[in-house]
């Protein structure tokens, strides 16, 4: 779960590795490094954040690294890039090298001297070995990736060299197509601010790029053909734009998103085949999305829907049944959710992949995809990428109402009306802000908190114990309301804070026992709710607009969403980086 970006071409290449880390940082942040190649390899590189940096080293050709551990603790020495013995080559590698022990061994055999602890290392002194060979920088790569198990995005250069090589597989890489200047990067942020004509690479590209060219290669050498696609993001919408913190911004660009996603979604032609069931895979936050998708396509079309984890549904064994089978990963790279698609192609399940970057991996592995069009999110922790997939589910489910009959044609136009409106929800909702932030300052010293909701929005209750759990680091845990007195209530003290999620439906009389059953043992009780009525059970209300039960999960999310980040930043924590975590988690 590392950034890579590499550059040759005409400016000083250092300036253009910091400022493109900068926009890599999502992806990991325990340290950082740049290596040039100007006749010798110079490197800067050091445990910490981008920012710490300097950038000046003197070249044209190089290649950066922004990381997130998995081998070795984060340190100066564990820092990308890694130049081996000789001083000739430096790489960055995103990824698992799962035979790297094995190699270690025999390449100490070799007299190689290793300097840092991770599996990453072992590439470096690979391509030392096969150039002393063939004296042949492209061979010597070529034979060094030959050599490799596991997963892996690794970017190459050579002192006295303007040409970086660079492979993709199961970790993601993209090519950046300039003027005078190419780009290589492990998301098209890193160089958005200089081009936005990329070059999707697949799992096996090889890529020669030069700072007029950029050619493409199988593992074997033979040449491969690839076409180059405009991306519609602005560098604007990878900046902060005023706003303290990413996620911020990302939370008041749902309105924007949601328009940019329903257009595209009614723009589309994809095809969901009727099986008579459903099952969704995904992980964290998409796994939420996922769960409120099954309670929407169940209430819709009246067939079962199964989720599972991704990294479960890989250990389930073949069943047999005629079942469609949705994936949902925001960047496209999950590992888990690209190994259980894998599988389900495999086993020859028909597959719709949803995501948010276009020509990502997980759209090499399923049947049709849905681009969620949300634009560029950096903050670690999903918002407007979390509603867009809604939106996808919702979407889905009532196409699918409507192709196989099962939604009257009236029933139908009305809920495509709900759906048209759920911008204009959203930008109500978050109406609401300061409301928030007040009730915000009553939990930033808590260190446990419930949140309660039932159907569709009980994911909405598990989605804003997620995000206060992510940013805040308070200890939030999601039930059914109905589980309470199942075990939860024994923890339910004096004074802890339960969020609930109360909306006027079929659940409605049910929930307000749940609020008198925790008000009742004197716990700080936040309703997120429409109903005046609420405030006669609860200690706080969050006021959100109403607009049918069907599609209260939109600006319930935005009021979760923004109690914790305004917990968040009363508590001091580093909203857009948490601890431990990393935006695209892109190993095992």
């Amino acid at each position: 779960m590392c950034g890579i970006i590499g550059y040759s071409g005409y400016r000083e290449a250092s300036a253009i590795l910091v400022e493109s880390l900068k926009k890599l940082e999502y992806r990991g942040y325990d340290s950082a490094g740049i290596a040039v190649a100007d006749g010798d390899i110079k490197v800067e590189k050091k445990r910490g954040y981008v920012s710490s940096l300097r950038g000046n080293l003197e070249g044209h050709t190089g290649i950066g690294h922004t990381r997130w551990a998995t081998h070795g603790e984060p340190s100066d020495k564990n820092s990308h890039p890694f130049t081996g013995c000789t001083g000739e080559f430096a790489i960055v590698h995103n990824g698992i090298i799962e035979n790297y022990m094995r190699l270690k061994e025999e390449l100490t055999e070799k007299g190689h001297r290793y300097e840092s602890d991770t599996d990453s290392e072992a590439i470096v002194h690979i391509l030392e070995d096969e150039y002393k060979s063939s004296g042949d920088f492209k061979k010597a790569f070529l034979n060094t990736i030959k050599k490799l198990e596991g997963s892996f995005a690794i970017v190459a250069i050579h002192r006295g060299e303007d040409r970086i090589f660079g492979v993709k597989k199961e970790s993601p890489l993209i090519a950046g197509m300039g003027d005078g200047e190419n780009f290589l990067g492990s998301d098209i942020p890193a160089f958005l601010s200089y081009t936005n004509r990329v070059v999707i690479m697949e799992d096996g590209d090889v890529c020669e790029l030069t700072p007029e060219s950029l050619t493409f290669y199988d593992f074997e050498g033979k040449k491969k053909e690839k076409k180059g696609e405009y991306v519609n993001w602005t560098p604007e919408s990878a900046e902060k734009s005023g706003y303290e913190h990413f996620m911020l911004k990302e939370i008041f660009e749902q309105p924007i998103a949601m328009e940019s996603t329903i257009h595209s979604l009614f723009s589309a032609d994809t095809d969901f085949p009727y099986y008579g069931r459903i099952t969704i895979v995904a992980c964290g936050t998409s796994y939420n999305a996922g769960m409120a998708g099954k309670y929407l396509i169940e209430k819709i079309l009246g067939i079962p829907v199964d989720i599972y984890y991704a990294s479960e549904y890989r250990l389930r064994p073949e069943v047999r049944e005629r079942s469609l089978v949705v994936f949902i990963t925001q960047s496209g790279e999950t590992a888990d959710t690209l190994t259980a698609a894998k599988i389900a192609r495999k086993r020859g399940y028909k597959t719709v992949g949803i995501t948010n970057v276009l020509g990502s991996s997980i759209t090499h592995y399923v049947d049709n995809v849905i681009y969620t069009s949300a634009g560029p999110e950096i903050g670690v922790a999903a918002t407007k990428t979390f509603t867009a997939q809604l939106a996808s589910l919702y979407y889905m489910g009532l196409s699918m109402g409507e192709e196989y009959g099962i939604l009257p044609q009236m029933k139908f136009e009305e809920f495509i009306e709900g759906f048209r409106r759920i911008p204009r929800l959203i930008e109500k909702a978050l109406d609401y802000e300061e409301n928030i932030k007040k009730i915000a300052h009553k939990i930033s010293d808590e260190e446990n908190m419930f949140y309660l909701g039932r159907g569709l929005n009980y994911p909405i209750a598990m989605e804003g114990a997620l995000k206060m759990k992510e940013i805040s680091y308070i200890h939030a845990e999601a039930y059914p309301a109905g589980e309470l007195k199942h075990g939860p209530l024994a923890l339910v003290r004096k004074g802890i804070p339960v969020v609930a999620i109360v909306t006027k439906d079929e659940t409605y009389d049910k929930m307000i026992s749940n609020l008198r059953e925790v008000s009742a043992r004197k716990a700080m009780v936040i309703a997120i709710s429409s109903e005046r009525e609420v405030d006669n059970y609860v200690d706080y209300r969050i006021p959100v607009p109403q607009n049918g039960s069907l599609f209260s999960p939109f600006a319930n999310t935005v009021a979760v969403q923004l109690l914790a980040y305004h917990t968040a930043k009363l508590r001091g924590c580093a909203i857009d980086k948490p601890r431990n975590l990393a935006k695209s988690v892109t190993v095992e």
